[in-house]
C-alpha cells in the first residue's frame, strides 16, 4: 500500500555558518491517514482498512525520540534514529537508519526502509477470498519525506 498524503514537521539544526551542513534534529514527526493507504485493488484496501482498525485509529503517528548524525559525502547525512510508531493503537519503539541530503534549494530529502511485523501492533494480517488467502505477517515500511523551511 502506498500514499502521497501525510502530514509531518522536522526541526534540523544546521552547523553555524552553513546552510548545508546538517548538525542535529531536534525534532521529528509524522501522521498520515489509515484511508489514504491504496493498493490499487479496493477489496484488499477495505480488508487492510479493517485489520489496521480505521474505524476507531485513523492516523498512523511516528515520533523521534532521539537521533544521531553521522555525516557521509557532497551533504548526505545516516541518521540513527530511535522513535515510537503508533499503528492501530499500539505504540512501539523503532531503530531506523535514514540518510538525509541536504538539497541546494534548502529543502531536506529524507529516506528509509524498515522491516515490522504487524503482529507486533497487534494487527491480524488480513485475509481474502473467504480466508483462503492469506498476507503474511511481514511488511516493509519503505519512506521518502522531503522538508521544506
Amino acid at each position: 500500500m502506498n500514499t502521497k498524503t501525510f502530514a509531518g514537521e522536522a526541526q534540523f539544526g544546521l552547523t553555524p555558518g552553513s546552510i548545508t551542513q546538517l548538525s542535529s534534529v531536534e525534532a521529528l514527526s509524522f501522521s498520515l491517514a489509515v484511508l489514504e493507504l491504496k493498493s490499487g485493488e479496493k477489496k484488499l484496501d477495505k480488508n487492510a482498512y479493517k485489520a489496521l482498525k480505521s474505524d476507531k485509529h485513523k492516523n498512523i503517528f511516528y515520533k523521534l525520540v532521539s537521533a544521531t548524525v553521522v555525516p557521509q559525502k557532497d551533504n548526505r547525512y545516516l541518521m540513527k534514529t530511535q522513535g515510537n510508531l503508533s499503528i492501530a493503537g499500539v505504540t512501539r519503539p523503532v531503530t531506523m537508519d535514514v540518510y538525509c541530503a541536504v538539497n541546494k534549494d534548502g529543502t531536506i530529502t529524507c529516506t528509509g526502509s524498515d522491516k515490522l511485523k504487524m503482529s507486533d501492533f497487534q494487527v491480524k494480517p488480513p485475509t481474502f477470498m473467504l480466508g483462503a488467502m492469506k498476507t503474511g505477517d511481514a511488511i516493509t515500511l519503505d519512506f521518502t519525506l522531503v522538508y521544506k523551511k
